[in-house]
This record gives structure tokens, C-alpha cells and sequence, in this order.
């Protein structure tokens, strides 16, 4: 089975997209404190593993800059109004990255921005993965079957540890002592299992 049907990832063929990630989101994002944390946590380790890391903003003008819990200074921020992240300017500054093959995806609102960002990346034929516990909405529902549509799509759901684990392979990999820095704690509880009894089977 080829490599991109079932998910595999390499750092050095990917790259992370940061989706509008604003301050004037904060007070209506469910669980955005924690969606802040996990996004901080794939920004961390994209910067130790030299990963491309492509920043949107909706509207700044009136949504506001990127929170400032992420530090994206040194990375190239694009102000957008289309909901997906593959504007003109995204889309020439990504096939400047002619390796890229796999798009590590967090932001918000999942339902919106980050859902029309995958359509617009599968159907350009990246891997994309989406890391769950990254991606928020102002409604739970929206964020649940968000996430169901862009699996169905055929989006990776995965966590942010997973992600991170998946680009470095191997504990014998260089960075690998930073990234585990990174991921020592636990991520902090954004809601997913809500709908879930302690067992872990289904409602």
C-alpha cells in the first residue's frame, strides 16, 4: 500500500499550516485556551525540525493579529477574507516548498476554514493531516462533523502527539530530545471525548 493512503510522514517532506489563530476569537472558541497550547506545542517542534510553518489571518483588520502565545514572527503571515488558507499568495509561497507532499493542519474554526483549507489540499493532492486537538469551533457540533466531513474527504485525523512522534520515526532521530520536551506533558483536555462515557465505548 502507497505511503500517503494510509498517513506516513516525514519532516522533511512536510509542512505546518497555522489557520487563523486570532485574538479576537478567544472569548467565543470552545476550549481555545487548550486549541492555543496544542497548536504552541506543533509550532515548538516544527521550528526545532526546520519544517516550512505558513501562518493565515482572517481579516486582521478586524479579527486581530495571531495570539500572542504563538510566536510566528519569524514566519510569513498572510491576511486573507477567503475562508480557505490556499489563497493566491499561500499557494505561490507552498510550491516555493517543491518537497512538501504532507500538510500538518491546526486552526480554527474547524468547520470553516480549516475544512475549506483540506477540500482545496486534497484536491491539489497533498497528505494532509489534521491535528484534532488543534482545531476548534465556536459550536461543539460544527467541530464534530467538521471533523467528520474531512476524514470523509480523505483528511488524517490525529492528535498532536501522534503527529509529532510520526515526523520523528525513530528516539534516535537528532531532535528528538527537544521534540519529546515538547510533548512531555500531556496535551490539555479539549473536549473531544465529551461525548463519551469513561469506558471509552460510544454513546
Amino acid at each position: 500500500m502507497a505511503a500517503k493512503k494510509i498517513g506516513k510522514i516525514a519532516f522533511k517532506n512536510s509542512a505546518l499550516f497555522i489557520c487563523d489563530m486570532q485574538e479576537k476569537f478567544r472569548p467565543t472558541i470552545q476550549y481555545f485556551p487548550q486549541i492555543i497550547n496544542v497548536a504552541n506545542r506543533l509550532l515548538t517542534a516544527a521550528q526545532e525540525l526546520e519544517m516550512p510553518v505558513l501562518v493565515t489571518e482572517q481579516y486582521p483588520k478586524g479579527l486581530g493579529p495571531t495570539v500572542s502565545e504563538l510566536d510566528v514572527s519569524q514566519h510569513k503571515v498572510f491576511p486573507k477574507t477567503c475562508f480557505s488558507m490556499i489563497v493566491p499568495d499561500v499557494q505561490a509561497e507552498l510550491e516555493k516548498c517543491s518537497d512538501v507532499k504532507s500538510i500538518v493542519l491546526c486552526g480554527i474554526e474547524a468547520h470553516a476554514c480549516v475544512q475549506q483549507t483540506v477540500f482545496d489540499l486534497v484536491e491539489k493532492d497533498y497528505d494532509v493531516h489534521v491535528v484534532v486537538d488543534a482545531c476548534s469551533s465556536r459550536s461543539l457540533v460544527d467541530r464534530m462533523y467538521a471533523l467528520q466531513r474531512m476524514r470523509e474527504v480523505g483528511a488524517h485525523l490525529t492528535t498532536s502527539e501522534s503527529i509529532l512522534l510520526g515526523l520523528l520515526k525513530d528516539a534516535a532521530h537528532p531532535k528528538f530530545r527537544q521534540v519529546q520536551k515538547v510533548i512531555w506533558d500531556p496535551a490539555p483536555d479539549s473536549g473531544l471525548l465529551s461525548g463519551f462515557p469513561q469506558d471509552g465505548t460510544a454513546v
